[in-house]
């Protein structure tokens, strides 16, 4: 069998019932964490984690992983979404195979390197030829668990969405190919390292018939479901105009809440649709530096977990965000609900928990998330000994003072990030393929 010992962390921060453990080993075997306690042994492997805070992997709950070739855009770099959205679309229409395998390992290693072990992404647009397989194929080179969702575009500006129609699918095309990726590569299993969901864009880009039938071919097939939600005022406003009700009225007559669904960043959510999610379980992903980005306001985390919705931590796009580091994230979740709400309204803690064991649950992964027995081996190694946490009395507050760069990480045991290098793929090179394929588009 074989073993890796993670031995003499500073802190462990497990995020399960043992919480907070001092000078504490993990023993890695198989895959799984085999204990996790002081002075455990081993003939295998040892990492020294002296120095270091010792979490499990963040869990990446909303990412469009293709938009990494698009960041810093001029003319969508000021733009509310809709705005944004028609800037960037003819630009993605050009995009094919290459382009979408590039892009996703570019944003699988920044994930990586921020210490994120398990992501979802949201691809909705197939253009020359594109499929989902795509991104799955770059996620098995860099060897992240991964959750890609297969999503859709249906209504064109000619039927009054908002995409181009060159970048529409027909509703059958769409169904048919959902069913052919979750019978290709979707697996149930405990420790599966890919799973896939259905994810109709949007109410704005898709048919009232489409969600329907989404939802319906998901609960058939077992496999859970993904949508952006009440992101902006626009987004209300349209669900207002064009059904007569607000979106979480919309999700719920389609389906579209349960413990299988999660909505992307909810920033518009009100009281009644709070209460409706924490009721069904649906989850919700938290992206606060895209919404910020897009200036579509501060998402009402503090009232959504008092409810008792899980909320799960998004990078969301590159063209949105402009960067995907996913600890980056945590931290102004944290100070977002502070801004909104008082300097004790989130701790660092919380906002790990958040970004850990909360955006696990969102995603039904009940074997990650926590540095226990029996979980899946997806652990982030932190170095708190240089110049980020320099005179910190509390380097396990790891959201106030960094570093926001993970030293080692290990997914399913195998050791994806060492010493703050991405072992798996040979990045330069990778990096040299994107700037050049970003050139490309721009000419």
């Amino acid at each position: 069998m074989a073993e890796i010992l993670i031995r003499n962390a500073r802190t462990l921060l497990t995020m399960s019932e043992a919480g907070e453990l001092s000078g504490a080993d993990i023993l890695i075997r198989d895959g799984v964490i085999a204990a996790v306690g002081p002075g455990l042994t081993t003939t295998g492997a040892v990492v020294e984690a002296r120095g270091c805070v010792v979490t499990p992997g963040l869990v990446n709950t909303h990412h469009h992983l293709y938009q990494s070739l698009t960041r810093a855009v001029p003319g969508g770099q000021d733009a509310l979404l809709f705005g944004w959205l028609k800037t960037l679309y003819p630009i993605w229409a050009s995009f094919g195979p290459e382009e979408m395998r590039v892009s996703a390992l570019t944003g699988l290693a920044e994930l990586a390197l921020s210490g994120c072990t398990l992501t979802s992404d949201h691809l909705y647009l197939f253009p020359n030829g594109s499929r989902l397989d795509d991104t799955i194929a770059a996620a098995g080179e860099i060897g992240l668990r991964f959750h890609p969702t297969r999503g859709a575009m249906s209504i064109g500006e000619s039927a009054g969405g908002l995409p181009p129609d060159s970048l529409v699918e027909a509703e059958a095309a769409i169904l048919e190919d959902s069913i052919r990726v979750v019978d290709s590569f979707h697996d149930p299993k405990p420790g599966a390292m890919v799973r896939i969901g259905l994810a109709p864009c949007s109410p704005f880009s898709v048919s009232r018939e489409l969600m329907r039938d989404a939802a319906l071919l998901a609960r058939d097939k077992g496999v859970m479901l993904h949508t952006h939600l009440a992101e902006n005022d626009e987004d209300i406003a349209y669900s207002l105009a064009n059904f007569g009700c607000r979106p979480g009225q919309y999700a719920e007559e389609l389906g579209w809440t349960g413990a299988d669904v999660w909505h992307a960043h909810c920033v518009k959510l009100d009281g009644s649709e709070i209460d409706l999610f924490a009721r069904s379980r649906t989850g919700v992903a938290h992206c606060p530096c895209s919404n910020c980005r897009l200036g579509s306001g501060i998402a009402p985390v503090r009232q959504m977990r008092d409810a008792g919705v899980p909320v799960g931590l998004g990078v969301d796009g590159s063209a949105s965000n402009d960067a995907g580091n996913l600890i980056g994230e945590a931290r102004q979740a944290m100070l977002l609900q502070r801004v909104a709400n008082g300097a004790d309204a989130m701790s660092a803690r919380e906002a790990l928990w958040i970004a850990t064991r909360g955006g696990a649950e969102v995603l039904g992964r009940d074997d990650c998330g926590q540095l226990a027995p029996g979980m899946r081996a997806d652990i982030a190694v932190w170095d708190v000994s240089g110049i980020e946490s320099a005179g910190s009395w509390d380097p396990a507050a790891l959201l106030l003072a960094g570093p926001t760069r993970v030293r080692d990480l290990f997914v399913e045991g195998r050791q994806v990030v060492r010493d703050g290098q991405v072992t798996t793929i040979d990045l330069p090179r990778v990096i040299e393929r994107q700037n050049a394929l970003a050139r490309r588009l721009m000419d």
